[in-house]
């Protein structure tokens, strides 16, 4: 056993030991023999999926059964795309389900399986089907290849050949996409906008899942500078997207993914540009999101928030009117070395150019690297992830101005004129060695 391996099991036995509350788990635990048994890439997954705090409740309270999939039917034989899927951040509810149905909360050995076809419930609140074909035993479709692998006074871990999927996970990974949700758009002309009404001169039908004619800009809510209102957008009758449920899958996806707090505080509670998001992907817009970290955003200060509707000018120097990914960014920076990509941020521009074999956003002063590519891609909102804030040059300037004006003000202070008072002092000074002061002029 490697020691790496081993200082995973001894943090995963002390965070088990250390939850407030809950009965201690020893070293002859089920849980830890299946944190050092021949099953790695299930007791990865059980890590990656936080169950630890679950599971040792659950064998606090009872024996526990846990049918262990082979590491070459989780390695080899399971479906690439189905992977994928379990190991996104937002995905990690369908995860936990998947694993918690690979558990029965009883102790079932070989002397206690069934002869006939039975059905017990598993920890997953899903029902898994045990039965007996031709001396083989069966849990689902997968055969049992270990009975009793290994025996714990609090569980036992049998060895299974392939995965077992829920019904529930099967669904939530065929609906994961929405054909309406990522139809191809159908190039077509530009159509003929009258700029005294900024209404189509002749309006004509919209297909379904086409893009919007007029720009991002005509469906935004009045800009941060008038007022931070609420984000009503065209509005009419053909939403063909839902993009509410869009937003709240990325803003969850920040959550799980960590180190982005922050930045979804600000869209949700600090202002409601997550409900703007949303009505503007609902009208069939795409946008693409340069998340700062929560480092980053910790080094913004007071005088940079303190301005009405400065929160929202800054998140939206940060969105893209566009969607792209890391690799449509960095593609474009190669082949033409700079790029300024439109923002909602009205008229300024978000300067991109490749450094380091990433993408570099910002001016030579004050830059921000891609840091975390593509954390959230749906075909309509695409997040990366970057180590700075920015801010459009105009706004940089007045903020260095203003820290001038401030530091000025605290360090030069006028001094006090003492040509007075050191006349006076001379003039004691000399009437003390008996020298006329009259012929001084002590003013």
């Amino acid at each position: 056993m490697t020691a790496f391996r081993m200082c995973v099991i001894v943090l995963s036995v002390l965070t088990l030991s250390q939850l407030a509350g809950a009965a201690q788990i020893s070293s002859n635990s089920v849980l830890v023999a299946l944190l050092d048994s021949r099953y790695t890439e299930l007791s990865e997954l059980v890590e990656k999926a936080l169950l630890l705090e679950k599971l040792e409740k659950a064998v606090a309270d009872h024996n526990v059964t846990i049918f262990a999939p082979r590491n070459e039917a989780m390695e080899r034989e399971l479906d690439p795309e189905f992977k994928r899927f379990l190991l996104e951040p937002r995905n990690l509810r369908s995860l936990q389900t998947l694993l918690l149905h690979h558990i029965i909360p009883s102790r079932l050995g070989q002397i206690d399986w069934p002869a006939e076809s039975t059905q017990h419930t598993t920890l997953s609140s899903e029902p898994l089907h045990l039965s007996n074909s031709d001396s083989t035993k069966l849990a689902g479709n997968a055969e049992v290849v270990r009975l009793d692998d290994v025996y714990r006074p609090d569980g036992i871990i049998h060895g299974i050949n392939q995965l077992l999927i829920p019904k529930s996970v099967q669904q939530d990974f065929n609906n994961r996409r929405s054909l309406r949700a990522i139809s191809a758009v159908k190039p077509e002309g530009a159509p003929e906008v009258d700029p005294r009404t900024n209404r189509l001169k002749k309006p004509a039908p919209v297909p379904a899942g086409s893009a919007p004619v007029l720009p991002i800009y005509y469906a935004m809510a009045p800009g941060p500078s008038l007022a931070p209102a609420p984000a009503p957008g065209p509005g009419g009758p053909r939403h063909h997207f839902d993009g509410e449920s869009q937003v709240k899958d990325f803003i969850h996806t920040l959550l799980h993914y960590g180190g982005y707090n922050e930045m979804a505080d600000i869209l949700v509670n600090l202002t409601n540009l997550a409900t703007e998001m949303g009505k503007l992907v609902s009208e069939g817009y795409v946008l693409t999101v340069l998340a700062p970290n929560d480092e980053a955003m910790a080094k913004l200060t007071a005088d940079q928030l303190a301005d009405p509707g400065a929160p929202e000018r800054i998140m939206y120097y940060h969105i893209i009117p566009e969607y792209q990914t890391e690799e449509s960014m960095y593609n474009a920076v190669r082949r033409f070395g700079k790029i300024r990509y439109d923002t909602l941020h009205v008229p300024h521009k978000m300067l991109a150019q490749e450094a380091d074999g990433s993408v570099k956003f910002g001016d030579d002063e004050e830059t921000a690297y891609l840091f975390d590519p593509d954390i959230y891609i749906d075909g309509r909102i695409s997040v990366q992830g970057i180590d700075g804030v920015l801010f459009p040059a105009s706004e940089k300037t007045d903020y260095k101005k203003l820290e001038v004006t401030q530091s000025v003000d605290r360090v030069r202070t006028p001094p006090k004129s003492r040509r007075g008072k050191l006349l006076e002092v001379a003039c004691q000074v000399l009437g003390t060695f008996g020298q006329d002061s009259r012929f001084y002029t002590c003013q």
